[in-house]
């Protein structure tokens, strides 16, 4: 990392965000709110991350564990839908709860909508603070030295970034800075810990870190599928995307991602409906998996469809083999700019296959392929791409590891944080990581886990903030210090948002004490957040 100083001519910020995510926005709004200078570098082309991204159908458990910018965000989601202007493809429901609100009578947020509405939200919160927003705004990724996480795009002067440049060039000099990507390429090009894949359970005494065959009960093949080209026959190879070294032994850590997958926005209603296509370069080895589940006897349809406003859905992963591109996904993490466009552009010919398999393949059961051609992408959604958006869901790549790290044992109450900027409230939720050969002969899943049946928990200051003597002025909402398993409940967009907001309150009081992030008096944080109404304990059964 290169040393800098500031010039007289550039202008030094006092927040730069890195990443327009969910989180990145509702941090430079808090900055904003707080009389801070603040600016969002978004490595892409659109602000909002997944929440803009296809994924309309929010996650989250108890939803009265989300308060502050975040449910003023899903309260304009409701005002927006509040308008029967704005019900295109259908008729307004009489009550919006049918769209997927609380059962609760006093709830007035709205949490499912379509990608455009939450991006058409997004951007009328930045334009009531305004604040600049720079696009395929990349940070310079090159390495320092061989072998060294640091780039040349954090610039340090000891334990503090001083600037961060661009591939372009540009540089942005801040007082605090905060990662806000689901990749976490700031924190590690600033040489902070981190980590990635799966800890062993003994990292942290778990139970539900590290290879799982035992926990397999959802999201796997019916008994008996075969895993070879020729059925019955070792020697004439592995289809496509089995792990020959799987499985691994059990519990133990490694370096395998539970799977991408696009959270597709489909529709049904025909003037609105882009079939789905058969990509030029379809290959049927890749969806052999899929063909011989059902012939083995699946019966189940292989997607959650997730219905939205406007005869809408957020299309995800289910059963054995669906969108998930399990496996294919190891490198991303550590991949350089272009190495993560090519495995994106695998992940989506991949999905654009699977759906047309699933609506046309002669070979498809007829009951799969009669409801899933009854639906297309959404011609007014994601329009550059016919309907495809270019935001994979990147459920996890690097974890920060900080002085505090988020495990199993806070989702489960066993161990209670004691400086709370938020609360966790969803399962403990892994996807699949790898799919692999058993013991028998046949193709199986491993790494699913869907543990719950606990209170919403509280997330530790100390979990957003990197060691000290590594970097005094960086905070990271999204790629947080957690275990694998606690970071699979930790991950989703509200509670992202939670922390962005969180993260932005500690930069500016930072600001105003001229102390290290890690030395903000935490009372004082709590004090002020409380008032920002977020919600800090669970008192509620």
């Amino acid at each position: 990392m290169a040393e800098s100083s500031p010039s007289s001519q550039e202008k030094v910020y006092d927040v730069v965000v890195y990443g327009g995510t969910s989180a990145g926005i509702m941090a430079a709004v808090q900055a904003q709110r707080m009389g801070k200078t603040v600016i969002v570098l978004e490595p892409g082309d659109r602000i909002g991350g997944l929440t803009t991204g296809g994924l309309g159908a929010t996650d989250i458990g108890n939803k009265a564990a989300i308060g502050g910018l975040a449910r003023e965000f899903y309260r304009e989601i409701a005002t927006y839908y509040s308008n029967p202007d704005n019900w295109k493809w259908q008729q307004q429901p009489d009550r919006l709860k049918s769209q997927g609100n609380s059962p609760e009578k006093t709830e007035d947020a709205m949490w499912t909508f379509e990608p455009s509405v939450a991006l058409t939200v997004l951007q009328s919160f930045v334009k009531k603070h305004p604040f600049p927003v720079v696009y395929q705004a990349r940070l310079d990724r090159t390495p320092v030295s061989p072998g060294r996480p640091e780039v040349r795009g954090v610039l340090k002067d000891g334990a503090k970034i001083t600037a961060v440049r661009l591939e372009n060039g540009e540089t942005y000099r801040g007082k605090v800075f905060i990662d806000a990507t689901y990749e976490g390429d700031l924190l590690a090009g600033a040489g902070v810990s981190y980590t990635y894949g799966r800890e062993a359970n003994a990292t942290y005494n778990e139970t539900l870190s590290g290879v799982q065959t035992k926990n397999a009960k959802y999201h796997i093949f019916v008994p008996k599928v075969d895993p070879y080209v020729s059925p019955g026959k070792p020697e004439s190879g592995l289809l496509p995307g089995i792990d020959p070294n799987g499985p691994g032994e059990e519990g133990a850590g490694d370096h395998r991602l539970q799977a991408y997958c696009f959270r597709m926005c489909l529709t049904d209603h025909p003037e609105n409906r882009i079939p789905f296509a058969k990509p030029d370069d379809y290959n049927e080895a890749n969806y052999e998996l899929l063909l011989r589940n059902y012939e083995a006897g699946e019966k189940g349809f292989p997607w959650i469809n997730s219905r939205m406003p406007n005869r809408k859905t957020d299309t995800n992963n289910r059963l054995g083999f669906s969108t998930d591109f399990i496996g294919q996904n190891y490198d991303y993490p550590e991949a350089s700019y272009a190495e993560r466009e090519k495995i994106i552009q695998r992940h989506l010919d991949y999905q654009k296959g699977l759906m047309w398999t699933l609506a046309y393949h002669p070979r498809m059961a007829e009951h799969i392929r009669k409801e899933v051609s009854r639906w297309g992408m959404s011609r007014d959604e994601f329009q550059e791409g016919d309907g495809w958006q270019a935001q994979l869901y990147i459920r996890e790549a690097r974890r920060m590891v900080s002085d505090y790290v988020m495990t199993q044992h806070n989702c489960q109450g066993k161990v209670v944080a004691e400086r709370p900027v938020g609360l966790g409230a969803y399962t403990m939720d892994s996807h699949h990581v790898q799919r692999y050969v058993t013991a028998d002969g046949y193709v199986q899943n491993e790494g699913d886990v869907q543990v719950g049946g606990f209170s919403p928990y509280p997330i530790d200051y100390g979990a957003i903030v990197p060691k000290q003597k590594e970097c005094e002025n960086l905070l990271v909402p999204v790629c947080l210090s957690s275990s694998h398993m606690a970071f699979g409940s930790i991950r989703m967009e509200p509670v992202f948002m939670v922390l962005g907001e969180s993260a932005a309150t500690a930069a500016a009081m930072a600001i105003d004490l001229n102390v290290p992030v890690q030395q903000i008096p935490y009372a004082e944080l709590a004090t002020t957040l409380t008032q920002n109404h977020q919600v800090l304990q669970w008192n509620k059964k």
